[in-house]
């Protein structure tokens, strides 16, 4: 039997028992303007929508596609849609389950069908990312002769783990995790729906933002623990499905948070007071229960970046460092994995040794700048190289650190108004007690005096 009869013979079992397939299945799109999110791609005359032939006349969709996004927002459904409406055979593979023999096989079957029948055939591959180079190369002969429509799905940047060759050759498409109104309007069409719960079961609002805050923009997620709850609800000869009934279906406790109102603000403010506090313990329950509300992972990466400048700084220099790789990470790998490093980043910063210092010398600065103590810039401090400088007497009497023992010039640098005026003062933790003695020394050696500071 060809691979995609087995698609077709799924289909035809559905379409005889409907109840038999999970509910994410029953409530896929057949339609592109059934899809629900991603406008930005849905739009008239958008690649996708001439690869499924509407727009009338003009150039022909792409022959070869790959869609980018997380989990849930559609790439599946995509791929089902294009099949349909081009009314091209369909088969799906999956890259952790499927090798080059495979792929080979349903290029082979793709070909003899269309030289057969005349009927082509849309390849969907998905997670396209767990194939190697050389798994991926077996791709290109296929793709570079349309012997298939190659719809290709991955959670990764296709950039770092795609092939450039076939990369180059397929039209590369972002979807974007789905909003809350989309997945609210999604789980009101699976409850009254025939193809979904029909009627059969009522969602209260308390149950509707639980469900909300589970999926996190995974539209397979919530229609999953949706036909959970409701399983549940039924089962006990009831039409309402609680909350109550919802979290013990799905065997997670609603987390009480708004990610809009007081709730957001104050388990934010808790996780940067614990990891200032060095409660890493207490840092990791408020970090969880921003994972588990369904918090932009990205928010929380950026306020641990803030805290490794306000709140660490040169006490531990390494404190940014971790906390901007973190934030490169969550923006690279997303949810769920993402949870770990953000994790390693919190216990990392809240263990760190501590210093404000940066930060009130940063706010002293800017309040003196505020109060009007900006003043002009030293003559010998100011360009010299454009025409007409040096009669003006810029650069004039400038020394050059680097000439000097130990790199370091006798020399006026801030303006009259602020001249000796102190901003930074280190404290004596971590490694900012080695900055704290090169200070003392470096101011002494600007003022005339001592002998060269040890570089720091």
């Amino acid at each position: 039997m060809e691979p995609d009869l087995f698609t077709a013979a799924a289909e035809e079992r559905q379409e005889r028992d409907p109840s038999a397939s999970p509910l994410a299945v029953r409530m896929r799109p057949r339609t592109l303007d059934e899809v629900v999110g991603q406008q930005h791609l849905l739009r008239p005359g958008s690649p996708l929508r001439r690869l499924v032939g509407e727009g009338g006349k003009g150039p022909a969709g792409p022959s070869s596609v790959i869609l980018w996004g997380p989990p849930g927002t559609g790439k599946t459904t995509l791929a089902h849609v294009v099949s349909k409406a081009t009314d091209k055979g369909f088969t799906e593979l999956s890259a952790i389950t499927a090798g080059v023999k495979e792929v080979r096989a349903v290029i082979d079957g793709a070909r003899r069908s269309s030289g057969a029948y005349g009927r082509d055939t849309v390849l969907f591959l998905d997670e396209i990312h767990r194939f190697s180079k050389a798994q991926q190369d077996s791709l290109l002969p296929a793709v570079e002769n349309r012997w298939v429509t190659l719809i290709a799905a991955t959670t990764e940047n296709p950039y770092f783990s795609v092939i450039s060759p076939l990369l180059s050759r397929s039209l590369l498409l972002t979807l974007e995790p789905l909003t809350d109104e989309d997945l609210r309007g999604l789980l009101c069409r699976a409850v009254a729906d025939e193809r979904g719960l029909g009627g059969s079961v009522e969602l209260p609002e308390d149950a509707e933002a639980h469900l909300l805050r589970m999926a996190d923009g995974d539209a397979r997620r919530a229609l999953t623990a949706l036909e959970a709850g409701a399983g549940a609800a039924l089962a006990k000869g009831e039409r309402e499905i609680t909350l109550a009934t919802l979290e013990e279906a799905v065997d997670r406790a609603a987390v009480k948070y708004d990610r809009d109102g007081d709730q957001h603000y104050d388990v934010a403010s808790a996780l940067i007071k614990s990891i200032r506090g060095s409660d890493a313990d207490a840092a990791l329950h408020y970090l969880a229960r921003m994972i588990e509300a369904g918090e932009d992972p990205r928010f929380i990466a950026r306020r641990l970046m803030i805290s490794a400048s306000e709140d660490i700084g040169l006490a531990d220099p390494t404190a940014l460092q971790t906390a901007v790789a973190a934030a490169q990470a969550v923006a690279m790998i997303g949810l769920p994995e993402a949870r770990i490093t953000l994790a390693q980043a919190t216990v990392a910063l809240a263990l760190a040794p501590k210093s404000n210092a940066a930060y009130l010398a940063i706010d002293a600065a800017l309040a003196d700048v505020r109060a009007g103590l900006a003043g002009p810039v030293p003559l010998h401090l100011r360009d010299g190289h454009y025409q007409g400088a040096r009669k003006m007497g810029h650069g004039e009497g400038y020394r050059y650190p680097h000439d000097l023992p130990g790199g370091i010039a006798a020399q006026q640098y801030a303006p009259d108004g602020v001249h000796g005026r102190r901003y930074y003062e280190p404290t004596r933790y971590g490694a900012e007690a080695r900055y704290a003695e090169v200070a003392e020394r470096v101011r002494a050696r600007l003022r005339g005096e001592g002998a060269p500071p040890e570089k720091p």
